[in-house]
């Protein structure tokens, strides 16, 4: 079976200089979480932006389900944008402030022209549920809301379309120490109840080890290393790597303390 998303040979470069990512190849499968990890300017977000759309990629090929988004005709990169949804680092600067709950998490189904009104604010509801808010913070002004429950509502807003992938752009970087394990435990049960494939951004290896089945390590803009989690932090085989895995643990994860 294909993998959900497929990255090969991704480079993407601004403004003709030096490419920000370059050659880039990685996978993640359904009900999988790979973790994509490195420090600040590793390339890591860029990836995550080609793959939303967001970023023009200078070559390379991306395939959603076994379909290939890159170059694709319109209506098909509308399906397969469908399969997919970009959660941001910051829930305060992703959430309109002025914005209903109900309205911020249904958006989706509007711009894909799924459903009606009714059927709209049915799936809105159960996206919040399944993200573990109450129906009543549908109501809501996001600016009501607490980080964290700003971030659960970003998810929510990423499941109402029932995506095959989620691409969190380190999810919990924003939040307190005291959030961070539950935004985690979240990750884990849409992989595993769901089977969503989730690649999860971020710089905190010391996160990710407790969440990702693999591992794709980023620095300066190239893969260096890339495995299942317990065997790349047991045995690593770059430089990177290890200078990542020593400073976790002289630093460890608050998140998880």
């Amino acid at each position: 079976m294909s993998p959900v998303l497929a990255v090969e040979g991704l480079t993407v470069s601004f403004r003709g200089k030096i490419p920000a990512v370059s050659d880039v190849d990685l996978t993640v499968g359904g009900g999988e979480i790979v973790g994509l990890i490195g420090g600040s300017g590793a390339g890591k977000s860029t990836v995550a932006r080609a793959v939303a759309g967001l970023v023009r990629p200078d070559h390379g090929s991306i395939r959603i389900a076994g379909s290939e988004l890159l170059g694709a005709r319109r209506a098909e990169v509308r399906r397969l944008r469908r399969m997919l949804h970009l959660v941001f680092r910051d829930p305060y600067a992703s959430l309109p402030p002025t914005a209903r709950v109900a309205d911020i998490v249904a958006e989706p189904l509007a711009i894909h022209r799924v459903g009606n009104r009714g059927e709209r604010a049915d799936r809105a509801a159960e996206a919040v549920e399944a993200v573990g808010l109450p129906t009543a913070l549908l109501r809501s002004f996001s600016h009501q809301l607490s980080g964290g429950e700003r971030q659960r509502v970003a998810f929510a807003r990423a499941l109402v379309t029932r995506p095959r992938l989620i691409l969190a752009d380190e999810p919990t970087q924003m939040l307190d120490a005291s959030l961070r394990r539950d935004m985690v435990d979240l990750i884990d049960e849409l992989a595993n109840d769901r089977r969503i494939a989730i690649l999860h951004v971020t710089h905190d290896l010391g996160l990710a080890q407790h969440s990702c089945a693999r591992l794709v390590v980023m620095c300066r803009g190239h893969v260096v290393e890339s495995g299942p989690t317990a065997e790349l932090l047991a045995a690593p085989r770059h430089g990177y790597t290890a200078a990542l895995i020593a400073a976790a643990q002289h630093r460890p994860s608050k998140g998880l303390s």
